[in-house]
């Protein structure tokens, strides 16, 4: 069998070849009906004993405990866990025992997908159990899973590696409940959204992914071309453009779950593709948005966990209504002692200077306010806090403030020092909109590549009038994040974007035999379970010993059995 594969895989292999000679087909293309899942079995059976005579269940073997004619296993369904009981002369009632002695003990694996009929008993020990009559196997799994050790509700050797885990989350769902879990609630989260929005009236859109001009928010797009048309298009960094589009078209309120892409930096809080929940109401402003906001995610963090107090890290933070709300210059003043208001930007230099916080010159005033509250302000915005009323120069799409023209209506909501909602009043003078991204182009003529760019068909959408409006945007990762506890957003990402993988270098016997190994002996190091020579030296002369004697016993080698001295003298070598 090809050296490619280590031992464990051509065992595994091999198993499938003699699935096959017995007639079974290891990958049948049937459905298999269950009528039961092992949460059910576990919930319901206590109080009904005598309803659980019949059950089919199917799942993943888990672990297994054979004990001659009688064994154990654990089945993992996407429900949990449930313990099954195989014996010999149920599985084989005849003569024929193969299903049982072959098949069973010899063929099947760790990680193979079978399913099982049988009643429900408990054991001695007073677990719950499934006693099989007859199974089926499903999938025969040809790689190992990694072994996750659970007992009394601890896990050992769990499956740990962040970046085994990202790369390979098909594996990290298999062998993690808190991942599977992870999972299961970022959908009730979108889900709670979702129906607190329908139920308000509001109606689902869908947008365009691919966008001539990439509007909606200050960040480097992806560029791409379209061959037919022979244009440049842009993967949106926002659709907030389009949704405003909608309310021109005379809508009360829409909303979009939208993937959106900025070619940006990657790290634990960005992905360069990630979700976002932007929604758009008609004849309502930044008060009101800010009310709904509060009421959306008090209702949502109940769902999830029956509670407003939630932990992230070592903190406890409260979504109960109504949050904190504060304007951002008030806030700066706070932190700072200063009142950076009134500055122009060459002030703003100085001041920044003055407190160390970097800046580079594209930056104008709007970037450079923005750069103090990240350092002063955000950090420390713990509890759930609405910042408000933010400068002119800081929001090309929002509407001034109705008492102070050099600042604007709007807010974002800051949890855990991090920015979780941004809302706006929506700008709707289409004259005032204009020369905001006039603005924005000279921002991006000294330099800025996050600039907005000129969008004059929505410029045009709003000459033929939108009514008052009150928007927000909701980063859904993040949401994730905080409200399951987790650090990386790589943890709330199925896929989360990762390098590409450098390809390993394939070695072969002829590599072991230039490194000093005995071609006798060359020929079966990777089979063994050592892909490389560099591999080989980190192992212990002891363990290469024990080892290489157990694959040559077990693949019954005609070669005489290794001596510790050889393997030594193999590694001074080396």
């Amino acid at each position: 069998m090809s050296m490619e594969y280590n031992e464990q895989e051509q065992i595994r292999r091999k198993s499938l070849e003699e699935l096959y000679k017995l007639g079974i087909n290891p990958y049948p293309a049937e459905g298999y009906n269950t009528n039961i899942t092992s949460k059910e079995i576990h919930e319901q059976f206590p109080a009904n004993e005598e309803n659980f005579e019949e059950v089919t269940i199917a799942g993943r073997i888990m672990s297994r405990r054979v004990m001659g004619a009688a064994s154990f296993a654990e089945l993992q369904d996407h429900e949990g866990r449930i313990q099954v009981y195989f014996r010999r002369d149920d599985i084989c009632e005849g003569e024929d025992k193969t299903m049982y002695n072959t098949v069973y003990k010899k063929l099947l694996d760790i990680g193979d997908i079978i399913g099982v009929t049988g009643h429900v008993f408990r054991t001695k020990m007073g677990e719950i159990t499934v006693h099989a009559k007859s199974f089926k196997v499903l999938s025969k799994a040809l790689k190992p899973l990694p072994v996750v050790k659970e007992k009394d509700g601890k896990t050992y050797d769990a499956f740990t590696d962040e970046e085994q885990r990202y790369r390979q989350r098909y594996v990290d769902l298999i062998v993690n409940k808190d991942s599977r879990d992870t999972f299961v609630k970022r959908t009730r989260i979108i889900n709670s959204m979702r129906t607190f929005f329908n139920e308000k009236g509001y109606l689902e859109v869908e947008t365009p992914i691919l966008q001539p001009i990439p509007g909606g928010a200050a960040a480097r797009p992806f560029v791409t071309h379209h061959n037919a048309l022979n244009i440049p298009l842009y993967l949106r960094i926002a659709n907030e453009l389009y949704l405003k589009r909608l309310i021109v078209g005379g809508y009360e309120g829409v909303y979009e779950f939208s993937r959106d892409f900025r070619n940006e930096g990657m790290d634990r809080t960005h992905n360069p593709e990630f979700t976002v929940m932007e929604i758009y109401v008609a004849f309502k402003d930044y008060n009101w948005m800010m009310d709904f906001t509060e009421e959306m995610l008090e209702r949502t963090v109940f769902q999830l966990h029956g509670d407003t107090k939630i932990l992230v890290g070592d903190k406890t933070i409260d979504f109960k209504r109504p949050f904190k709300r504060i304007p951002m210059l008030e806030a700066i003043k706070e932190a700072t002692g200063t009142d950076v208001g009134g500055m122009d930007e060459n002030a703003l230099r100085g001041f920044c200077k003055n407190q160390g916080i970097e800046t580079d010159e594209s930056m104008g005033k709007g970037k450079l306010i923005d750069e103090i509250f990240g350092e002063k302000v955000e950090p420390n915005l713990i509890q759930p806090t609405f910042i408000t009323d933010y400068p002119v120069e800081m929001s090309p799409l929002c509407k001034k403030h109705r008492e102070n023209p050099e600042l604007t209506e709007r807010f974002e909501l800051m949890v855990n020092g991090k920015e979780l909602a941004n809302a706006y009043t929506e700008l709707n003078d289409p004259i005032d909109q204009k020369e905001r991204f006039e603005e924005q182009l000279r921002l991006s003529e000294k330099g800025d590549d996050e600039a907005m760019f000129i969008d004059q068909d929505f410029v045009n959408s709003l000459e033929y009038g939108m009514p008052p409006t009150a928007g927000m945007g909701i980063g859904i990762d993040r949401l994730v994040m905080l409200l399951t506890n987790k650090a990386s957003i790589q943890e709330v990402l199925f896929f989360p974007q990762m390098r590409p993988k450098k390809p390993e270098k394939q070695y072969s016997a002829k590599d072991f035999e230039e490194a000093g190994i005995p071609g006798q002996w060359a020929e079966h190091m990777i089979a063994a379970g050592f892909k490389s020579p560099e591999a080989l030296k980190e192992e212990k002369p002891t363990k290469i010993h024990q080892t290489l004697n157990g694959f040559r016993k077990k693949n019954k080698l005609d070669i005489p059995a290794l001596q510790l001295d050889e393997v030594k003298q193999w590694i001074e070598k080396m």
